[in-house]
């Protein structure tokens, strides 16, 4: 990192806005209902993340630890503001010597090192636009990504670049590391960039500055294109719900390449002007963890539920000073967790809710109430309506439906829209409502618990499952005339993928299908996606008009996990 002093850049009638709307959150951290009533979002016409607040942050407290890495063999960098704000100047300089343009698209597909924060400060302060990209991706599925965000660069560590081999010719490689092959450019020339960095202009709030993909029903996961405002600046309502304050130490446990990395490593904590920490590890370990805690002093901490059941494992006295604030995400925790934790820290994991699409909408804000299994309530900034998933019409009081949106109110937080996805656009916001898709039950006191997917996209450790794309790439397998992919319920991980298989005529079923079947997956699947258990069915279960109904597939997968029986199945540690 560059060691010069630095000395900021001068704040905007935009920063002052959004500092105003922060400091309102910050002031009232456990008055909900005032800050309900009182807050608003900024009005912005124009900004931009990293020039006008990061930079300014940076030139008030140039010291002040940004990002804290510890590796696996403990050994420990911090970063500071200013640091990093001045290291990203000079990669937003060589990014554009490089031909970037504003808008231009560039795959991320970074581990937790500090250059993953410095690109993406980087391409906000050049205007280009950041797709994160988890580092488990197949070659298949990453070109495909590049093809379809029309991505013109991209980046990866060295262990990595072989998998853009199927990369459209055009594309500017930019790896990280040594022994880089031929036709890639090394992220070192950066540093022989100028360190000065003069934007070309003020940045429209409405210009795009992330695209994520997410999984969806649909045969590829779809597009979510962020603004210069919607989660640089809407991560405020993220910032209330994690309770997060200048000055913390924030760890959050996720992967680069998914949402909620830029919800909780990214956005929220620098809004907060707070320490992003991090602890890379290969294999997790509970006591290792909480030593590392104890030692930086985590004072706000937010995990997804598998990390949570792991945690309990561990004897958690052996924090001595536990982070003051708890935050779930992903899914509801059970009450042996929940309770766990409350007995040996004396302090509530509080859950909340989002989606790729927005920032947190409903949580269990600091200092509230927090109702067993509840997700919590609206959080500021959000008119959230629950509708009839049956007639679309609004739930009023006591009930259950739809998390709705109503777009009759500015809602910061929520996306520009699919990425060049018109009709997805909107069929989501159709009837003046942005529907989640997700059903919630509202009790009388507005507390939201959630019940479940409208479709059948499900969770397994944490990262979002599609059946339907687990499915087409097991129908490529000769042997598979039909399938239905839906979560087998595991105590560790939440759930498990479990493929229900109809077999061509020919085979039979047995290990050696069963293990041809898992290869096929290792093969065209990525590593968060693998099926793990294989069942052999004569039939599936169908509506009328031939429609599989995994309804009733799950329904019996529950009933068979909680019985213990395993007759009939193979799982796939068994053929490692």
């Amino acid at each position: 990192m560059l060691s010069m002093t630095y000395t900021g850049r001068p704040a905007t009638a935009a920063t002052d806005a959004v500092r105003r709307a922060r400091d309102f959150l910050l002031d009232h951290p456990h008055d909900y209902e005032a800050v309900r009533a009182g807050f608003a979002w900024p009005q912005l016409e124009t900004f931009n993340f990293a020039l006008e607040w990061f930079d300014v942050v940076a030139g008030e407290h140039p010291d002040r630890a940004a990002v804290t890495i510890v590796e696996e063999d403990l050994t420990a960098h911090t970063h500071t503001y200013g640091e990093l704000a001045a290291r990203s100047d000079q990669v937003a300089n060589w990014l554009i010597d490089l031909g970037l343009h504003r808008g231009d698209t560039m795959i991320v597909m970074l581990d937790n090192t500090i250059e993953l924060w410095e690109v993406l400060f980087g391409l906000l302060k050049a205007g280009g636009v950041a797709i994160p990209t988890s580092t488990l991706l197949s070659d298949v599925d990453l070109a495909w990504r590049v093809e379809t965000a029309d991505a013109r660069f991209a980046i990866a560590p060295t262990r990595l670049t072989g998998r853009f081999h199927l990369v459209r010719p055009g594309t500017t490689l930019i790896g990280l590391g040594d022994a880089l092959g031929e036709g890639w450019v090394d992220y070192a020339t950066s540093a022989d960039a100028a360190e000065d960095f003069t934007p070309d202009g003020p940045t429209p709030a409405t210009d795009t500055s992330l695209l994520y993909f997410t999984s969806g029903t649909t045969a590829h996961p779809k597009l979510v294109e962020h603004t210069q405002v919607s989660y640089p600046v809407g991560h405020l309502s993220t910032m209330y719900w994690l309770g997060v304050r200048p000055g913390d130490v924030h760890l959050n446990i996720s992967s680069p390449g998914w949402g909620k990395h830029a919800w909780s490593n990214f956005f929220s904590p620098f809004l907060a002007q707070a320490t992003v920490f991090i602890f890379n590890y290969a294999r997790f370990h509970a006591e290792t963890l909480l030593k590392i805690m104890d030692t930086y002093q985590v004072s706000t901490f937010c995990a997804p539920p598998t990390v949570w059941r792991m945690l309990i494992q561990a004897d958690l006295s052996h924090l001595t000073k536990p982070p003051r604030e708890l935050v779930g995400a992903g899914e509801a925790l059970n009450a042996e967790v929940i309770n766990r934790v409350r007995d040996a820290w004396n302090n509530t994991i509080r859950d909340g809710y989002g989606q790729t699409e927005t920032t947190c909408s409903i949580g269990n804000s600091p200092g509230q109430p927090i109702r067993p299994g509840a997700m919590g309530r609206p959080m500021p900034g959000y008119a959230v309506a629950l509708l009839d998933p049956a007639t679309e019409t609004v739930v009023e009081g006591v009930g259950e439906g739809e998390i709705c949106l109503d777009l009759s109110v500015h809602h910061l937080g929520l996306m520009g829209g699919y990425y060049a996805a018109d009709d997805l656009t909107a069929e989501a916001t159709r009837g003046g409502y942005y529907h989640t898709g997700d059903i919630a039950a509202r009790d009388e006191e507005g507390y939201l618990t959630y019940v479940g997917r409208a479709d059948d996209v499900f969770k397994a450790s944490d990262y979002k499952i599609s059946p339907f794309e687990l499915e087409s790439a097991l129908m490529l397998h000769a042997a598979v005339a039909e399938c239905a992919v839906v979560p087998s319920p595991d105590a560790l991980r939440g759930a498990v993928p479990k493929a229900y298989v109809h077999l061509a005529a020919g085979h039979a079923a047995g290990p050696d299908v069963a293990r041809s079947i898992f290869a096929h997956c290792r093969s065209h699947l990525n590593g968060y996606q693998l099926v793990r258990i294989v069942e052999f069915v004569d039939t599936l279960p169908k509506t009328v008009s031939s429609k599989i109904r995994r309804v009733e597939l799950r329904s019996a997968e529950a009933e068979r996990v909680a019985s213990g029986d395993r007759e009939g199945q193979f799982f796939d540690r068994d053929f490692r």
